[in-house]
Order: C-alpha cells, then structure tokens, then sequence
C-alpha cells in the first residue's frame, strides 16, 4: 500500500500529538479524502481542519488533488531568482544583521532602499491591551524559503526598476523588541517602486509563506493564525 510523509505544524501539531509520521493511504486518495480520515482518528482536529491549508510536496494542494505515493504532506493554518540580481530568502534561527543584508543587496548603480522591519511587541494597545511576554515562531521550511522565492519574483514582475530583494524571517523564541523579519527592496531611485514593492512583500509574505508564531503572555500561550486562504496559482 502507498504510504506518505505527514507533516503538522503549529496548534496542529500540538492537537495531534505528532509533528511528522508515515502514512499508509489507499492508491488515488484525495485531499479530501485524506482530511476526512485525519478526523476521525484525531478527532480534535475536526474543528480546525476545515480552515487548515495543505500542501502536496510543497505546494499548495486543494481537495480534488490526487496524493501520490511517497508524497511529502503538510497540513498548517493560514500564515507567511533567475534575474542575475541579488535576491535573498531565507528562514533562520540566527539574530538579523539588517546592515549586512541590506549591503548584500545593494549594486553600484543602487540610490534608494526601502526597508520593512518587524519585531516582537511587548505591549499591544489596540484592540484588547496586553502584554506580551515572547513570540515563538515555527516555519515549514523548505516550502517557506520556495514561497519566498515566488514572492521575490512576483515582485520584479510588477516592478522590473527593483535591483535587490531580501525576504528573511527568523524563527523560534523572540522576546520583545526583537526583529522577527526583513523585506528590503533596492533600487536606483526613490521614485520607481521600490516603496510599493517592499509593502507588496510584507503582505505577500502574510498571506501564503507557512510560517506562525505561539504569542506567550503571562497568563498562558495561544497560536496566531491569519485569514487568508490560497488560491490555484498562489
């Protein structure tokens, strides 16, 4: 019988009690198919895998998608090349060295850099005030470093001045005031995107990179998750 690799991430790992386990499966299983089994032997997943996302060797997989045998299957809530020009992406459990980055990005024709930097909050005053004591982020790697790529591209396609693109996010356990992530976009002058493309990147980066965080405050943890859910192309 086929078997397969599969792979829960974040809150999905942790109603599950297992982050990666091979799988027997019937030959043609769907999505679908596969999702409906997953409830009924772990039934605390049937209130949160109706909005989880799944992917089929690290692409988005949707449920009339057939699994093949040997597949690489992760299952994760909503999230986060080829020109010549520099272009990074990466995950990464090392401290951010937003200087070296952005050198590394940066050609002698580059005038202007446009540079998105986010960071652990301690203290949130909008919506619900409250502290937060860390962030604890989780990534599916290799399929987060290739969404990456993709969004580096979809950014020279919209806008072909951008010289450099770094999209890095770092992972694991982050106290406040702490850099989590960088997109920075180069280019010659001020006036040709490259403040637009960096914007692009940060909500690219929300919407379809797998990467969560746990927010650990001082009275418990919960999971974080997004809303948006991908698309046939994405």
């Amino acid at each position: 019988m086929p078997s397969i690799t599969l792979l829960f991430f974040a809150h999905l790992k942790e109603i599950s009690g297992f982050g990666r386990k091979e799988l027997e499966i019937e030959p043609g299983t769907t999505i679908q198919a596969l999702k409906t089994r997953l409830v009924q032997e772990y039934p605390g997943l049937e209130t949160v895998l109706p909005t989880a996302i799944l992917a089929i060797n690290q692409e988005f997989a949707f449920d009339e998608d057939i699994i093949p045998e040997n597949a690489e299957v992760a299952v994760f809530p909503p999230v986060s090349g080829g020109s010549g020009l520099p272009t990074i992406f990466q995950v990464t459990h090392d401290v951010l060295d937003l200087d070296d980055l952005l050198d590394r990005i940066t050609l002698t024709s580059t005038g202007a850099a446009a540079v998105f930097t986010g960071m652990v909050r301690g203290i949130t005053s909008r919506g619900e005030s409250h502290e937060t004591v860390a962030l604890e982020y989780e990534a599916y790697i290799p399929m987060a470093e290739a969404k990456m790529a993709q969004v580096a591209e979809e950014i020279r396609e919209r806008w072909p001045t951008i010289e450099g693109i770094a999209i890095v996010q770092r992972i694991g356990y982050l106290e406040p005031r702490t850099p989590t992530v960088l997109i920075a976009c180069t280019a010659a002058h001020r006036d040709t995107g490259v403040f637009e493309a960096a914007r692009y990147g940060i909500d690219r980066l929300k919407e379809i990179v797998p990467i969560w965080k746990k927010e650990i405050l001082a009275n418990g943890e919960v999971w974080l998750e997004g809303d948006y859910h991908p698309k046939k192309g994405d």
